[in-house]
């Protein structure tokens, strides 16, 4: 487990399906997250019993408030490539009550650090919805930096296409 002041990092539970099982089904949580085929709790249960184990190439932790001990997002560091050093990164706070205060910035810090420390890697990109400021806001304060944008790539819920930023940190930019 990676331990901060507000957050601890740990797997992923078959318990913590009904977690996902709401936020997923939740219209302001899903709002900028690439879609998905509806799916029911069942089907959350399987996939949660059946994950794979966290490996290199793939390492998908839960977000726990240290507070509660309640599970509050998840985060992942995905398509891993050690020759390159390089993998993508996946945040959300599902847990509207804790938006703005802190986790996320955290959370992010701690799964970066994991990455440049533990995998080795170099680079550490994710992409974000243009009209995502908050989410922008955050990657900016920890360090990522704009590498460019794609025109009309997300399809969101809304049924309208929106443009999405590259961006991407380098270890020594890590803003601790």
């Amino acid at each position: 487990m990676l331990t901060g002041k507000l957050v601890r990092l740990r797997a992923i539970e078959p318990s913590d399906a009904e977690s996902f099982y709401r936020w997923i089904h939740d219209p302001e949580v899903g709002r900028y997250m690439t879609g998905d085929h509806p799916r029911s709790l069942a089907q959350l249960r399987k996939w949660g019993e059946e994950r794979p184990v966290n490996k290199y190439e793939n390492v998908a932790l839960g977000i726990e408030s240290l507070e509660t001990g309640k599970l509050i997002g998840a985060v992942d560091l995905r398509d891993a490539r050690p020759e390159i050093g390089r993998a993508e990164l996946d945040i959300y706070i599902g847990e509207t009550d804790h938006w703005d205060g802190g986790y996320g910035t955290e959370a992010l810090k701690l799964m970066c650090r994991y990455g440049f420390n533990v995998m080795r890697l170099h680079l550490i990109a994710l992409w974000v919805v243009a009209e995502n400021e908050r989410a922008r806001h955050v990657y900016r304060k920890v360090g990522f930096v704009e590498d460019g944008r794609h025109r009309e790539c997300h399809r969101g819920p809304d049924g309208k296409y929106h443009d999405m930023y590259l961006m991407s940190l380098l270890e020594p930019e890590l803003n601790d």
